[in-house]
This record gives structure tokens, C-alpha cells and sequence, in this order.
């Protein structure tokens, strides 16, 4: 499939710019940018349409913005296909944001009936927050758990589960990236 991008995305980086200025990657001064940007070009590179691609960028937004009302305005911007996408990958409105396990759990049981576009941006984020999560075990240790509300056998419970949730009723070659990804996770846990 051939998909052409139009202006719009240059717009939803604009929009993702602004909500994620000053925020930096768990555990690195990396700009927080850096990953929706990664989470966008693996959704493109994989079938994403211009709306899963647009919702990559902003896929964080609600939840590290202003919730309901972020969500407003890229319903605006960017129409009801892209906040629907969106709000889908988002697991909070509210700031502070409701205890980790519940939170994670509710999540997990809207993800396994979440449509395929959402599914598509999901796998994508969690693809790259384990690439990253596991480049920090390896150069931080077992230190790095410490930035994690779920701590090491949360966050590993939590990336066993959503990986199980995205497959039901969808298959994806990302998802054996994932998957992939996640049994890297588990090993560089095991060494840290």
C-alpha cells in the first residue's frame, strides 16, 4: 500500500512539539519528541494510513497535555478519525493520573478490542519504549527500574500482557517485532 503524506503531519508535529516541549525520555536527556517521531515512522513504514501516522505523532498528547481538552483540539485540528485513534493509546485524562496497576489493567482490556489502527500505533509505542527500556538496563542497570511506577516485575508483567492483547483478533508483522522486543526486554532484565 502507497500512502501519501500531506501537510498535515508537519502540522501534527508542530502540535506534538508544543504539548511535549521540555519533556525528556525516562532515564536519558533525550528530547521527548524523539519518540513519538520513532513511534510515527514505524507505523509509516508498516501500512500505517496518514491518520495512524498523524495519531503516532500525537499519540501521548492527552495524556502528557491537558486530557479532555488536548483531546478537543486535535479533534479540531486533525479530525475525529485521528482523536479517536489518539484517545484509543491513551490510558489516562487526568492528572494525577489513577494507581499503575489498575490503570494498566483497565488498558489492557480496551486494547484487546481496540481496532486495527490502534493496535498499529500501540505496537509501534510499545516497540520502541522496550528497544529504549532495554538500551537503559543494559547501560544503567538494574537503577533504571527506579524511574518505572511499575517496577521490574510490573513493567515486565505489563509488556507480556499488552503484547498478548494487541494479537487478539489482529495479526501484524510488528507484532513479531514486538514480541521480539519483548523477549530482549526480559533478557536484559535478567542481566541488569
Amino acid at each position: 500500500m502507497t500512502v501519501s503524506l500531506s501537510p498535515k503531519l508537519a502540522e501534527a508535529f508542530a502540535f506534538a512539539h508544543r504539548i511535549h516541549d521540555g519533556q525528556f525520555r525516562k532515564g536519558s536527556r533525550a528530547p521527548y519528541i524523539t519518540h513519538p517521531m520513532a513511534v510515527a515512522a514505524l507505523v509509516g513504514e508498516n501500512d500505517g494510513t496518514e491518520s495512524e501516522v498523524i495519531a503516532a505523532l500525537l499519540h501521548d498528547c492527552v495524556e502528557d497535555g491537558h486530557g479532555q481538552v488536548t483531546l478537543t483540539e486535535i479533534r479540531s485540528a486533525f479530525g475525529d478519525e485521528v482523536a479517536e485513534l489518539v484517545w484509543g493509546c491513551s490510558d489516562a485524562d487526568e492528572q494525577p493520573k489513577p494507581p499503575w496497576r489498575s490503570r494498566k489493567e483497565a488498558f489492557i482490556d480496551a486494547v484487546r478490542k481496540a481496532d486495527p489502527g490502534v493496535k498499529r500505533v500501540m505496537t509501534a509505542d510499545k516497540i520502541h519504549n522496550a528497544q529504549a527500556l532495554s538500551a537503559l538496563l543494559l547501560t544503567r542497570g538494574a537503577d533504571t527500574w527506579n524511574e518505572f511506577a511499575g517496577g521490574r516485575e510490573g513493567t515486565l508483567w505489563y509488556y507480556r500482557a499488552i503484547l498478548e492483547a494487541l494479537g487478539v483478533g489482529w495479526e501484524a508483522h510488528l507484532l513479531d517485532v514486538l514480541s521480539r522486543e519483548v523477549d530482549r526486554l526480559h533478557q536484559a532484565a535478567n542481566t541488569a
